[in-house]
């Protein structure tokens, strides 16, 4: 069976893309990047995700949004992680999930199309170290809603209290958050809890089999110019055969993102499987293609100065988000291997 995107979808990708290539490139992420002290949410990008229907790709067509699937998201997704985009995009879709998933039609109509425009900023924290504070929200900060855990529900947050903390990674911004009860969503469930963890995932895994491709593009796109000895060093046998195996991984973690979104999307029995390969295999090949593009840029790859880092950094931070690798290959194990 072929599988893979439709034309209408390989043309959302390109406008995305097409959009962070000539209006928001890697000198606009090294503007945030450098600038610890700013909310991290550029104006221009953030009004794109609302114009553009980044924001709304999930939410209801009766909410303001465009109704679509996973599929479509993980393609916004991918697209924002091989331009190490900043801003709380991913916090604002998983907030508007969370609430379409488990709240009232009041939490619906009240909140579903002001993050569908971006008239509003979402944050989805997934843990509390004590009743009410939450550590490490992604744009928390700037967020005017934020979808808690509170024991086995969610709640809705609004005006928490935020104390910035610092990030390796300068494509996002953390706080720490003092949230209070909240609004409880109702609807909540074992059910809409592995659902919300599952689109989560393959919206993490999307990021990193972006940043994958796209570290190991330029990384073999500098070592064809790259001379040693008179020759590319891409022509080295090492080299090129480091970079073929990356390739092939690359490859495989994309389509299995992919697959994992369609499998969601559809309510597939191997759901859970593949959502755990997904991201089994987009945290480890995204760790190992940005390694490698620090080393095979030689001298200049480890420098402040280079963009290697952007990409290495956030790698790091998502590979360990919503399971890492080695907790989704024992979810494997245990979806397929007899007790």
């Amino acid at each position: 069976m072929f599988f893979a995107l439709t034309e209408d979808q390989r043309e959302f990708d390109a406008a995305v893309r097409g959009y962070l290539a000539e209006r928001f490139d890697l000198d606009a992420v090294r503007a945030v990047v450098e600038a610890p002290e700013s909310a991290g949410n550029p104006d221009s990008l953030w009004k794109a995700a609302g114009e553009q229907g980044w924001l709304a790709v999930l939410v209801p067509e009766e909410h303001d949004g465009l109704g679509l699937g996973l599929v479509e998201a993980q393609v916004i997704a991918r697209a924002l992680g091989a331009g190490v985009a900043p801003g709380p995009w991913r916090g604002t879709v998983l907030a508007a999930e969370a609430v379409r998933l488990a709240g009232s039609d009041a939490q619906r109509a009240a909140w579903l199309p002001r993050l569908a425009a971006g008239e509003a900023v979402g944050a989805f924290a997934a843990r509390g170290s004590a009743p009410g504070v939450l550590p490490a929200v992604e744009y928390g900060a700037v967020a005017d809603v934020v979808v808690a855990r509170a024991g086995e529900g969610l709640v809705l947050v609004e005006g928490a209290a935020a104390t910035p903390r610092g990030s390796y990674d300068g494509t996002t911004r953390l706080a720490d958050l003092d949230a209070g009860a909240g609004e409880a969503l109702a609807g909540t469930s074992a059910e809409v809890l592995a659902e919300l963890s599952d689109r989560a995932t393959v919206l993490v895994a999307a990021d990193l089999v972006g940043i994958a491709r796209e570290s190991l593009t330029r990384t073999v796109a500098y070592d064809r110019e790259r001379e040693q000895f008179g020759v590319p060093v891409g022509s080295f046998q090492a080299i090129k055969h480091a970079l073929a195996d990356l390739h092939v991984g690359v490859t495989m973690a994309e389509h299995a993102t992919l697959y994992a979104a369609h499998a969601v999307d559809e309510r597939l029995p191997d759901a859970p499987l593949a959502v755990s390969v997904a991201k089994a295999k987009a945290s480890d090949v995204a760790l190992q293609s940005t390694a490698a593009m620090i080393q095979y840029h030689g001298g200049i790859g480890y420098t402040w100065e280079h963009e290697a880092h952007f990409f290495y950094k956030r790698a790091k931070r998502l590979a360990a988000q919503w399971g890492d690798a080695g907790t989704h290959r024992a979810r494997i194990a245990d979806l397929t291997i007899p007790a």
